[in-house]
């Protein structure tokens, strides 16, 4: 095969001159030829520390030797026992913190590791263009309830229905797919590879319910008495705000309304859609994360002249992935960083014209290790903007937790579920994700999917037992 490349085979990519005008995919994928090539730099380890660092535990040689082999079939009957949405995750998933982070090639020093994210697109959109070839499962196992259609709930419905589960879900917006839907833009995550992996979910006979709000259009108390489980991924989807002077001014926003507005409602196809969204000049984005990355990066392709993300710490800091952080730069996303957005200016009329600033020193580290920010005495300055996008985070969803109190919550008003089999208080009731954890990412819900799978499976078969006693 030849020796061994240093570094991953690179992935070809629309130009960023090119791409900062449109909502296409940036990342174009690997072809057949880069993926082999790809693929023959793994060193196919026996005690593979990638597998243990993925959330759903792939088989990573496995699938990898798979594509080297040329065998595209066998690699996606090998990803398929662990993951239902593969294209998704090969799309999205921080594989440089999880499986990437701890390659042996890559520990090397010498070697970047190996590109294990890409190769799993690869055999992903394979699998995606293939005639569909379902078994059909008999659902006689039992009737199990979803609520939410986010990456973990249809982590759930998908694992339950492969073993003969049926299974509805009750997804409150009109799409469903939750985050990937609503969150993630075009350009990162194509709605139509959304729409493929829920249809692949669908097609094993999952039922989806959309505009259906648990806790308005139908309660918890119908659903326990209809289904003998219930799995809760609704998600953190409440807003966090700043709180400060000005918020309520029109061009503030928070990130979920903004990329909803987007994506959900098809704002990047205007005048196709006649979606309201703010025709912006100046943007500023406060927030370091993938979110803050995606409202910037969304904002000029809607045609913003300047956009500038606010970000309290240093760059060193930034915890949003590397490569969406580069691809900002490269899409002439500006940064201002140490920097503390401290009022919202209005005009005559009520509208945004700018942001007060103050910039930020490093002091000692803080609950989250990293060392907190502080203010800089006499150091404001205003940023110029008609258009500010908050994304700094958010709280959980509140809708269903309301009118559902026999639930305990912890301390932050997420649902209090065991790490290890996400049982939550109420017997037959299970949680997991966002509304779990706080906001996370795609993959960690997966896995929290993929736990409550086998548990709900437990307890339906112990409860079904019994009840034949």
């Amino acid at each position: 095969m030849g020796k061994r490349s240093f570094n991953k085979t690179p992935m070809r990519e629309q130009a960023p001159e090119v791409r900062q005008h449109n909502f296409k995919e940036v990342a174009l994928g690997y072809n057949m030829e880069e993926g082999q090539l790809e693929a023959a730099r793994c060193l196919q380890c026996k005690d593979a520390p990638c597998i243990t660092h993925c959330p759903v535990m792939i088989d990573i040689p496995g699938f990898i030797r798979q594509i080297k082999l040329g065998n595209m079939a066998e690699a996606s009957k090998i990803l398929s026992r662990y993951t239902n949405l593969p294209a998704i995750c090969g799309r999205v998933c921080p594989q440089e913190k999880q499986c990437e982070m701890v390659c042996r090639l890559g520990r090397s020093k010498k070697f970047e590791p190996v590109a294990i994210g890409k190769l799993e697109r690869l055999v992903a959109d394979w699998e995606l263009d293939q005639p569909t070839d379902v078994t059909d499962v008999p659902k006689d196992k039992g009737k199990v309830a979803v609520i939410g259609a986010g990456p973990s709930g249809l982590t759930v419905a998908g694992d339950l229905a492969k073993i003969g589960y049926d299974v509805t879900i009750y997804e409150a917006l009109q799409a469903p797919g939750g985050v990937l839907t609503y969150g993630i833009p075009e350009f990162r995550l194509p709605k139509r590879i959304v729409r493929k992996e829920i249809e692949q979910i669908t097609e094993q006979g999952v039922k989806i319910e959309t505009d259906a709000v648990v806790g308005k259009t139908i309660t918890m108390d119908e659903i326990m008495h209809d289904f003998d489980a219930c799995y809760i991924g609704v998600g953190a989807g409440t807003p966090n705000f700043l709180g400060i002077p000005g918020t309520n001014l029109n061009g503030v926003y928070s990130s979920s309304e903004y990329l909803t507005r987007i994506n959900l409602m098809h704002g990047y196809e205007f005048p196709k859609y006649d979606t309201p969204v703010q025709q912006s000049k100046h943007v500023v984005v406060i927030g370091g994360g993938n979110v803050a990355m995606d409202s910037a990066r969304s904002a000029r392709r809607l045609g913003a002249d300047t956009v500038t993300v606010i970000y309290r710490r240093s760059s060193e800091e930034l915890p949003a992935r590397v490569e969406e952080y580069q691809h900002s730069v490269q899409e002439g996303i500006q940064y201002s960083w140490l920097t503390n957005p401290v009022e919202y200016l209005s005009d005559e009329d009520g509208n945004l014209k700018g942001v007060k600033c103050i910039k930020m020193k490093l002091g000692e580290p803080d609950d989250s290790g990293r060392r907190r920010p502080e203010p800089i005495p006499g150091s404001e300055f205003t940023i110029k903007a008609d258009t500010a996008i908050e994304a700094i985070g958010q709280g959980p969803n509140k809708v269903l937790l309301d009118t559902f109190p026999e639930l305990n919550k912890n301390k932050w008003g997420y649902i209090d579920a065991d790490e290890q089999t996400c049982a939550t208080s109420v017997p037959g009731v299970f949680a997991g994700g966002d509304i779990v954890t706080g906001a996370a990412t795609v993959i960690l819900a997966m896995g929290a999917g993929k736990i409550a799978a086998k548990e709900i499976d437990q307890y339906v078969k112990s409860h079904h037992s019994m009840a034949t006693v």
